[in-house]
């Protein structure tokens, strides 16, 4: 008997069917993946077993018997919990008070009962092997460690179902080892997970099966040790991507941005390197490593202690992001939803938004040339969008990266620096993105790519500079790149570590 059954869910709304006769099964002590491009339905299927979504037809059977699940509430009664990519936490309550949030135990006279919430809070910490008390405030914690209190929160709710929706996305490569020990304790005592993740490598890892979703349908599962890569990538995407990383030799001689001794607000370790015209510069290391506050103090989104920054071998004084734009310089954020896209606009005002001037004189919109504009970019870049006046926050995570892209290239730029820009998108968006910096490389823009994957920096970067704890440890060949050569780089503290000369 399973432990889970959904069969032949289906689920719509209004003009979209997105998920359609869809069946899982999942037993006790079982890691299954789910895994698709974005939009192909896996997230509609958890909510419906999570009872955000109520199922249109279908049967969901827990321990053979057939389950009514129609609220959040109705999921947790059976033993379903979710921890979803934003954790739903309070950062100014205690562990335990977050544990028992919304179900507080309390005493005889009515009172809360913080003793014994703290106590069992503390049990099932300790079973969990973690360091940190039950009495902390949230707010001290780590995200890895914040994580590890919705795992516990799920516990002591006596989950026996519970779903990891990209749980990995904000952990350091440490981090990641330590949740996937959790997972394996929880393995032990029987609970069953639901596992979603765009990091393929990691389904290898910890998974037992794979479920395979495309376009709201499943194209099948998998034995995770009877399949390879390539396989899931076909059955995700319909097609085999023979060319997954998409790089040719585009670096020319002339050096058109150079940093030297730049000292950014968060680091008090100086940092000296250059960019040559049609290179992808990479920058790798752990998160945390300073390499974001690097890149927004040269973009002047961050203040500048002290250093010179030249563009075309003259010095510049970029103190704003308007002074960086000037100089022709685009900087896509790791934050796209936050910094990078107006949600609730369309597609068409997020893409014109940096070129306001080209079709607003005065009161008057020149609506033709915005459309024209507008399209261009949805052209070249093959954004899948229902109409220009689509909103941005209805679009998939590769197509909302795709806008994020075409705001800038609206301008032109010949610097354009990429802060994880494939985070959280699919296997064929990503090829599509890498494909893209290719071609712009091609035509003599230049990249600095900032990413914590070490496939990609592999796969696409010319030269990769390494930081850790805020400090350049190397500057790496592309003939010199190894993951274990990024990871020795990575992990060196600063003042002792091997200093590798700029090449």
């Amino acid at each position: 008997m399973h432990l889970l059954e959904m069969k032949n869910i289906r689920k719509t709304f209004p003009g979209v069917v997105a998920v359609d006769d869809v069946s899982i099964t999942l037993d006790r002590g079982e890691v299954l993946a789910l895994l698709g491009e974005n939009g192909a339905g896996k997230s509609t299927l958890i909510k419906v077993l999570a009872g955000v979504h109520s199922k249109d037809e279908g049967e969901i059977l827990i321990d053979g018997r057939t389950c009514r699940i129609d609220s959040p509430v109705d999921a947790l009664n059976e033993g379903i919990a979710v921890i979803y990519q934003e954790l739903c936490l309070a950062n100014d309550m205690t562990v335990s008070e977050n544990i028992f949030m919304g179900r507080e135990l309390r005493n005889r006279f009515g009172f809360l009962d913080k003793r014994r919430m703290e106590e069992e809070s503390q049990r099932i910490l300790d079973s969990l092997g973690v360091e940190f008390p039950a009495s902390a405030v949230l707010r001290s914690l780590s995200i890895a460690q914040k994580q590890t209190v919705e795992i516990a929160k799920c516990i002591s709710r006596n989950a026996k179902i519970i779903i990891m929706d990209e749980p990995t996305s904000s952990l350091t490569s440490n981090e990641v080892r330590m949740l996937f020990t959790l997972i394996g304790k929880l393995k032990s005592e029987g609970i069953g997970m639901i596992y979603i993740s765009h990091r393929m490598e990691e389904l290898f890892e910890i998974c037992d099966r794979v479920t395979v979703l495309r376009d709201g349908r499943s194209v099948g599962t998998k034995v995770i040790r009877e399949t390879n890569r390539d396989e899931l990538v076909s059955m995700m995407v319909g097609r085999t991507l023979s060319h997954y990383y998409v790089k040719d030799d585009n670096v020319q001689d002339e050096v058109v941005l150079e940093v030297k001794d730049l000292v950014s607000y968060a680091s008090p370790h100086p940092a000296s390197f250059f960019l040559r015209k049609g290179e992808i510069l990479g920058f790798s290391g752990l998160v945390g490593a300073g390499r974001s506050e690097l890149m927004k103090t040269i973009f002047g989104a961050a203040r500048r202690l002290s250093g010179k920054v030249f563009i075309n071998g003259h010095e510049v004084d970029i103190r704003s992001p308007s002074d960086a734009i000037a100089h022709d310089l685009a900087m896509i954020s790791e934050e796209r939803h936050r910094e990078g896209l107006v949600l609730r606009n369309t597609v068409s005002f997020n893409v014109s938004l940096l070129v306001l001037r080209q079709f607003i004189s005065h009161l008057h919109v020149d609506q033709r040339k915005e459309d024209d504009i507008v399209k261009k970019q949805i052209d070249d870049l093959a954004i899948r969008v229902s109409g220009l006046n689509q909103m941005a926050v209805n679009l998939s995570g590769g197509n909302q990266q795709k806008v994020v892209l075409a705001k800038w290239l609206t301008r032109t730029p010949s610097i354009i620096i990429m802060d994880e820009p494939t985070r959280g998108i699919d296997v064929s968006a990503k090829a599509e993105i890498y494909s893209i910096m290719n071609s712009l490389t091609a035509k003599g823009c230049s990249i600095i790519m900032v990413s914590s994957e070490l496939p990609e920096i592999i796969g696409m970067c010319d030269r990769v500079v390494v930081m850790s704890e805020g400090a350049m440890t190397a500057v790496l060949e592309r003939k010199d790149l190894t993951q274990e050569t990024l990871m020795h780089y990575a992990l060196l503290t600063p003042g002792t570590k091997e200093e590798k000369a700029n090449a």
